[in-house]
């Protein structure tokens, strides 16, 4: 899922370009219909490029997922391969288009990898009638935040069966495939909703920091998903400050305080930590006549 989540963040970038030329030549023939220059008077004519370029790199996401399973499911190639195989055409053939059809324009796909948090606040808000509720990346990642928790609770059964035993959940009724399936075009619509704001690098790191950190700790699911959050929620109030002390990147401070709390897992877990497993072997090894040794 992690490696996938960063083909997503590269091979959106067709989907970005293809939706902003569709936008562009949408609003120049809706502006000619109606005898408008938009040089003179560009704003309040055709669709929200916003909006069009969210979904251009939502499809492109979705397809992503589909070509990878595709490729691995119906050839011999291996899953990491089609994962190479997919992102890289996609990105390459985004660049082309950029630079054959928008080299004049300022669609810079590095912002879509980095993305910045700090800025969420100054982003158009989402309104009803009069009323401004929240910048617009905030009320769309909330939205997808909740969608998340209520097809969890749902489908938790489902989703627990078919991730750990495929065999078991075919037994039960459950289709393995439909819901891989469906879990990774999910993935694709979480990623391409928090690059606006977060970034790619950022969505990857969070993708597989807190899941790492919390199977360190336990092996039992359910607390594996409560400490996944917990450490999703501690890195982020960690990078903060810790951004704001070095006048630093946002997201890349939240990354580094999130393989900080890795790393504290990797040394001191009960389980799996250096340090534990040393402790162990050091007081076996004293156990041991020293002919046995």
């Amino acid at each position: 899922m992690a490696l996938v989540g960063d083909a997503i963040s590269h091979s959106v970038l067709p989907g970005l370009a293809i939706a902003f030329l569709a936008a562009n030549a949408w609003t120049n023939r809706q502006a000619a219909g109606e005898g408008i220059d938009l040089a003179v008077e560009p704003s309040g004519h055709g669709i929200s490029y916003g909006f069009s370029i969210f979904m251009g790199a939502l499809i492109a996401g979705v397809l992503t997922t589909l070509i990878i399973e595709i490729i691995h499911t119906r050839t011999r190639i291996k899953q990491d391969a089609a994962i190479g195989i997919t992102f890289s055409t996609l990105f390459a053939f985004g660049v082309v288009l950029i630079s054959v059809y928008a080299d004049k324009v300022d669609l810079d796909a590095d912002c879509v990898l980095h993305g910045e948090i700090a800025f969420v606040s100054i982003q158009p808000f989402f309104t009803i009638g009069t009323y401004q509720l929240a910048p617009s990346p905030v009320i769309r990642m909330g939205l997808v935040a909740f969608l998340t928790l209520g097809l969890m609770v749902v489908f938790y059964k489902e989703l627990l069966v078919s991730s750990f035993d495929p065999g078991l959940a075919s037994s039960m009724g459950i289709n393995a495939t439909f819901v891989h399936y469906a879990l990774m075009c999910w993935l694709s619509v979480i990623v391409v909703s928090a690059f606006e704001a977060v970034g790619a690098i950022l969505v990857i790191a969070m993708l597989i920091l807190p899941g790492a950190t919390a199977s360190m700790l336990t092996s039992r699911f359910p607390i594996v998903l409560m400490l996944s959050l917990l450490h999703a929620a501690a890195s982020s109030v960690l990078g903060l400050h810790l951004a704001i002390w070095l006048n630093s990147s946002t997201a890349g401070c939240m990354v580094v305080a999130g393989a900080g709390i890795f790393c504290v897992a990797w040394v001191f877990s009960p389980s799996q930590g250096m340090l534990p497993n040393w402790l162990k072997r050091r007081r076996n090894s004293k156990r041991l006549p020293s002919g046995e040794i």
